[in-house]
């Protein structure tokens, strides 16, 4: 198979070219042929509401632009400020490269590769709020 693969689990969901897309009851494969086709797995969506941090609501923007809510021309911008400004904080050198492929994907347009990276920074925002917390 060639293009993207995208792997299933029985009952999940996934936006193709906005189009909701529910697997069957047993596990699948499908591969995206189409250059440049705004996928989104549903289960690593985040919901408007839940963009309550510096690094969900970055992801938040990566995600509109994947599926496509969002015009480029008026989010591509905002996203590479947001992702530099998230550079300020995460001074780790591994944080460092996952903002640096960041940027190189959000740059090259490639949205799902930025958001992939972005999102690893999920756990250590938890844990420096958790830590200014206390």
């Amino acid at each position: 198979m060639t293009g993207l693969v995208i792997r299933l689990a029985p009952r999940e969901r996934v936006l193709l070219n906005g189009a909701v897309i529910e697997n069957g009851d047993k596990r699948a494969s499908l591969s995206i042929q189409t250059p440049n086709a705004k996928v989104l797995r549903l289960r690593d969506a985040i919901h408007p509401d839940e963009a309550t941090t510096p690094v969900k609501r970055t992801c938040y923007m990566a995600q509109l632009l994947l599926s496509g809510d969002a015009k480029v021309e008026d989010l591509h911008t905002p996203l590479l400020r947001a992702i530099e400004q998230l550079s300020q904080v995460f001074l780790d050198p591994d944080s460092d490269r996952l903002l640096k492929d960041a940027t190189e994907a959000a740059v090259g347009f490639e949205f799902y590769q930025a958001l992939k990276s972005l999102r690893a920074l999920l756990p250590r925002e938890a844990r420096l709020l958790a830590a200014h917390r206390v």
